[in-house]
């Protein structure tokens, strides 16, 4: 799968500012440049950012951790989602700062580097294996090497080897609609494909971010800064596709995903019809706001990102599945929304 490596080797470039309440030297020293994988994990960064700033803290015990204008960033959470999340108008590189005191564990989980990390991916994994499969015997019963080769080949980014050891774990999670909907798009609308046959069945694990805002704007490089994480709704919900005739979309996954936005009426129409139902004049003012996707009088999805890309919500959702998840197993999907005040 290209779309699968493609995940792998993307990166975001990062400048790192130590937090000016912990230099100790004059001048204080420059930012350092670190290309952070999208699937890997702040604290991981350590080996390189701690040799690099150390002659300037100040003494103490290390805990390193870091914010972006103010914000702790949560650790478990990959780079990549941190990035799609926190940034609506992509800045590079990204501007953060690190910080080796003071930390704010009214905010974060403790964090004792690699071991919390993989600690962390592991029970992600289990998990994904508990929602696709209905346990997680396979992820328990791994051997101490292959534990070690999976957790080796993510942090270093060695896709190859990642596919070698989970294959064992038996994941696959839905079959993909892409080809078939390849070969039947050229005859029908996008959104409107017949697939012969039932789909196979499927349970999704999926990671939401949804952050909503209330203030007004209309272009994203003016929405308002997240400045608490009070303000981004985590929701973990599995995905349950059963679907026959119809191509199951993106745009029906978030419906199951967010019931509580989707159920409401658009104007005199059901959301549910209006893919397929809406005149065209009203086809064209949904065009003319952009890749927004109003869902009601009152809310307006301004943006889905998923690994950077800005999906169309007539996608197979198989396909976003199989390609773009992350190596635990679950789809992190980033959705900005804003509200009525």
């Amino acid at each position: 799968m290209e779309a699968h490596k493609y995940i792998w080797e993307g990166a975001i470039p990062l400048q790192i500012h130590l937090h000016e309440s912990q230099v100790t030297t004059l001048p204080p020293p420059p930012p350092a440049l670190i290309l952070a994988p999208r699937i890997g994990y702040l604290p991981l960064l350590a080996p390189l950012i701690k040799p690099y700033f150390s002659s300037t803290l100040p003494p103490g015990v290390d805990t390193i951790w870091f914010d972006y204008k103010g914000l702790p960033l949560k650790w478990y959470i990959p780079i990549g989602v941190l990035f799609d999340l926190l940034c609506p108008e992509p800045a590079r590189p990204w501007n953060i700062t690190v910080h080796f005191r003071g930390y704010p564990g009214n905010v974060l989980t403790p964090c004792e580097g690699e071991d919390s990390v993989k600690w962390s991916f592991v029970n992600s994994l289990k998990e994904a294996a508990y929602i696709i499969n209905g346990n997680c015997k396979n992820v328990m019963n791994m051997s101490q090497s292959d534990q070690l080769e999976l957790w080796h080949s993510v942090m270093s980014g060695n896709l190859e080897a990642y596919q070698r050891v989970s294959s064992k774990l038996k994941l696959a999670i839905i079959e993909d609609e892409y080809a078939t909907l390849c070969s039947t798009k050229s005859q029908q609308g996008f959104g409107e494909t017949d697939l012969a046959g039932q789909v196979k069945t499927g349970r999704v694990p999926v990671r939401l971010y949804v952050w909503s805002v209330s203030e007004d704007f209309d272009d994203l490089e003016d929405m308002p800064q997240a400045d608490s994480w009070e303000k981004i709704s985590y929701i973990n919900r599995p995905v349950e596709i059963h679907k026959e005739g119809k191509c199951f979309t993106l745009c029906d996954a978030l419906k199951i995903l967010l019931p509580e936005i989707f159920s409401v009426r658009l104007g005199a129409l059901d959301f549910d019809d209006t893919l397929e139902t809406a005149s065209e004049v009203e086809r064209e003012k949904a065009d003319e706001k952009g890749e927004g996707c109003c869902i009601s009088g009152s809310a307006e999805i301004k943006l889905i990102r998923i690994q950077g890309i800005e999906p169309k919500l007539e996608i197979p959702f198989s396909w976003v599945v199989n390609n773009l998840m992350n190596p635990d197993y679950f789809l992190h999907i980033c959705v900005y929304v804003k509200v009525a005040q």
